[in-house]
């Protein structure tokens, strides 16, 4: 069976251009916001991974990462931020709140998908 990967970001051709690259080889869900992406989870849909973006109305990226960590349902499911933010300030808080790896923007996609492979096993 497919391994399924969530994305969540605000700019849906962020999520077209990452959905093409790992469409082969999992089974990708877009959510255009944390809020959405929480609902959806919390109607029993665990993915096995999280692409998440940084900055988004509503909820930011980090609020979002430190919600899923601080959640027994959801704490085990690893977690990717994409984010054009480039202080490494930044990058060490997201890692010590949990996330288990951050690609700044604009990224190579076959870095991506090799990085997603290597979390999602």
């Amino acid at each position: 069976m497919m391994k399924s990967i969530l994305i969540v970001d605000d700019k849906p051709e962020i999520a077209k251009i990452i959905m093409i690259y790992l469409s082969s080889s999992y089974q990708v869900v877009y959510m255009e916001n944390p809020v959405k992406a929480i609902s959806w989870m919390n109607e029993g849909n665990i993915p096995d991974g999280i692409i998440s973006d940084l900055n988004m109305p509503e909820m930011s990226g980090e609020e979002f990462v430190c919600y899923l960590k601080g959640n027994n349902l959801f704490n085990h499911i690893p977690i990717l931020v994409l984010s054009s933010e480039e202080s490494s300030s930044t990058r060490i808080r997201l890692l010590e709140e949990g996330a288990e790896d951050f690609i700044i923007k604009p990224f190579n996609p076959e870095e991506l998908r090799i990085r997603i492979k290597r979390l999602v096993k």
